[in-house]
Formats: C-alpha cells, structure tokens, sequence
C-alpha cells in the first residue's frame, strides 16, 4: 500500500498536468476553425461545363474528445487530492521530548501547523534582551525585576578659595586669585533594574525549542508514513457529468 508521503510526493505533479489539460482543453474548444469541417462537390450547370474537384476540410477537435482528455487528467487529481486529505484525517503521531510523549495522537495538519509556529516563537527567543555580563545580578522578589548589586559614589561640588598672590601695601591693592576645588558634600548609592534575562535562561529556552521542533518533525516524519488507501472518487465524479 502507498504511504502518505508518496502521495504527497506525486500531487503536485498531479496538479500541474491536470492544471496544463485543463488550460488546453480550454483553449482548443475556442477554436472556431478546429471545430468545424466542410464538403462540397460542384456539379456544372451544362455537361460541358468546368469541372472544379471536392473541396473538404476535417473536423479537427470535438467538444466530448475534448472533454474526455480533461476528464482523464482530472480523475487523477481527484483520486490524489482526496487519499491525501482522507488520509490527513487518519494520520497521526505522538510528539516525543526526552523520551516522554508531550502530545498524543496528534494529527498531520496539525504537526504542520506546530513547525511553522514554533519557528517564529525560536525567532522571538533569539531577540530576547540578555543581562549585561559585566555588572553582577540577582533577583528581586519585590520588584519582580533582577538588580545589580548596590554601588556608592561621592557627590562633590566646587567650593571657591582665594589664593593671594601679593598682599596688599600702601600704594597696591592686594592681589588674590580665585580658584575652585572639589569637595565632597554626599554619596549616591544606584541599584539597576532590568527586565531582561540571563543568557543562561535564554540558551535553557533555544535549547527547549529546539528540542521540540526536532520532535514535531520527527512525529511529522512518523504520521506521513501512514498507509493510505487509494481513494476512487473521479470516476463518480466525471461519470456523472458526462454521463
């Protein structure tokens, strides 16, 4: 007996030679000319009259061959189409992780849908922000964010002084030059937050799904080798249209 991935394998090249008889079948029957034939004798007037040969052109196409050729292709398709989909509703598999099944008995389709979806949620992960490696970071409950360790600097400001550099006489001013200096006047102490995560949990989470598409196309593997049986339903079909 055929197995569903056979089938598969061998639709689409179904479908195309139905899809290219139809499409002729199509174009053929809009050919006037092919369709349509003549004969004509001519018979002179008097017995001495010219004589002209038969003239006579073929009818090239008829409508029933026609549609028996695009019937032909069709049936194929149909037979096709329809072990797939019936097949599609029996084949199942069980998704296996680690040597536990995950899901049972979970249909083809469905196995499809689950690979295409798991990749974009893989795609999500590898963008997924990571802890910056250079500060130290833990978890905080109360925040339910993780926190870098506390770090204390000063807060300075500059203060002014005077620096005389000639005192003052009789005659002269004394002459004094400003300068500025910092002084400490406090500390801050800064704690960072971040949402993001450690590159450990997100390599944990690359690795989880790809363990599970792995999985997921194993059991796609697994439901396609399904024995199918050769469904029949063209000739039903087509029978009852030409018939």
């Amino acid at each position: 007996m055929p197995k569903l991935n056979q089938i598969i394998a061998v639709e689409k090249g179904v479908r195309a030679r139905a899809q290219r008889e139809l499409a002729e079948a199509g174009q053929l029957v809009q050919k006037q000319p092919l369709l349509s034939g003549i004969s004509r004798v001519y018979q002179p007037k008097d017995e001495d009259g010219d004589q002209f040969p038969p003239e006579s052109t073929r009818v090239q196409v008829k409508g029933e061959d026609v549609l028996r050729t695009a019937a032909a292709a069709l049936t194929r398709l149909f037979d096709v189409t329809a072990t797939k989909d019936r097949a599609n509703c029996e084949a199942r598999a069980d998704v296996v992780v680690d040597g536990r099944a995950l899901l049972r008995d979970v249909p083809v389709t469905y196995l499809l849908f689950l690979e295409k979806q798991l990749a974009e949620v893989r795609n999500l992960l590898e963008r997924l922000p990571v802890l910056d490696a250079a500060e130290n970071w833990s978890f905080d409950a109360s925040s339910d964010a993780w926190k870098t360790d506390p770090v204390r600097t000063l807060k300075t400001k500059k203060v002014p002084f005077n620096h005389v550099k000639a005192e003052a006489t009789d005659k002269h001013p004394a002459q004094v030059e400003v300068f500025y200096e910092d002084v400490a006047v406090g500390h801050w102490t800064t704690v960072k937050f971040s949402g993001a995560l450690p590159a450990r949990r997100v390599n944990e989470l690359l690795e989880r799904a790809d363990a599970l598409a792995r999985a997921v196309k194993f059991a796609r593997e697994e439901a396609n080798a399904f024995e199918v049986t050769d469904q029949t339903v063209g000739e039903a079909v087509f029978g009852y249209l030409l018939g």
